[in-house]
């Protein structure tokens, strides 16, 4: 007996087949097709366990010295002589104790362990299915919006430009483009939310906490866009062929306001990319 899943696995968000291309000024000049990626379920739970999977690859196993607390030449006394029967060392008229978990310079009862699993693995067909799902949850302007992303002036979700957009190596230029497109008041929300971190982070490299605005998507390694908007708060730029769930659904929470350029599109349409296989 099968049983038949289809009706679970169906797509409860709609997500148009074709996308408006805006030029420069935010105005359309076309329509592109949008790859198969866009039509996939979107699975909140696939995009979490691969979230969760390369946050912990980060990890490095640590673990203490094993000999850590026992080089001493302890050894308890025994009984009878109206002392706790804690390890002490020879040769003290008053005997300092050691060894154990509970006195000054004993051993840590349960310290940290390299054998510790750290890390959630997930398999190869699953983390790719979970890219696709976040791909296909850019162009949903529900999820867009509950990721707390300004969309109301936005022209349009998904949002694809022309590929002049990677040509731009000017700061200046990149904002002027922004603000034709609707996107510069997501990029103000993020400025204005930049905040010092709580807590001992802020004096190990990590100071300051930066909400995520807007992800630009493009289809090459050397495009001067990538370091024109680099200085911008919560912009990522990202090749296509490097995109990771990090970058489409942060903390796990799918829906991150994204620019594609053309070429990047295409690149995703030539069926190379993110195949989940048979």
């Amino acid at each position: 007996m099968s049983i038949d899943l289809s009706p679970l696995l169906k797509n409860k968000y709609e997500v148009p087949a074709n996308a408006k291309l805006l030029n420069l000024n935010g105005e359309a000049v076309g329509e592109v097709n949008l790859p198969e990626h866009f039509k996939t379920p979107i699975r909140f739970d696939l995009i979490r366990r691969a979230v969760l999977s390369a946050l912990t690859a980060r990890l490095q196993p640590k673990g203490t010295d094993k000999e850590a607390g026992l080089r001493t030449s302890a050894v308890s006394f025994g009984t009878g002589l109206g002392i706790a029967r804690v390890p002490r060392i020879k040769g003290n008229m008053w005997p300092r104790a050691r060894i154990a978990p509970n006195v000054v310079k004993g051993r840590r009862a349960h310290p940290p362990k390299v054998e510790k699993r750290l890390r959630e693995r997930i398999n190869r067909k699953e983390r790719i299915l979970a890219i696709r799902s976040a791909i296909a949850a850019t162009a949903v302007k529900e999820l867009v919006m509950a990721r707390g992303h300004l969309v109301g002036d936005v022209k349009a979700i998904p949002l694809v430009v022309v590929n002049d957009f990677e040509g731009i190596s000017k700061a200046s230029d990149v904002k002027a483009v922004f603000k034709a497109l609707g996107l510069w008041s997501d990029v103000l929300r993020a400025q204005r939310n930049v905040r010092i971190r709580a807590g001992r982070g802020k004096m190990r490299g990590r100071r300051y906490k930066e909400p995520k605005s807007v992800l630009v998507v493009v289809s090459r390694k050397d495009a001067p866009v990538i370091r024109a908007v680099r200085n911008m708060a919560g912009v990522d730029v990202v090749y296509v062929d490097n995109l990771s769930v990090l970058h489409l659904a942060p903390g796990g929470v799918p829906g991150r306001l994204t620019l594609w350029t053309q070429g990047a599109i295409e690149k995703l349409s030539s069926g190379k990319l993110f195949n989940v296989g048979e």
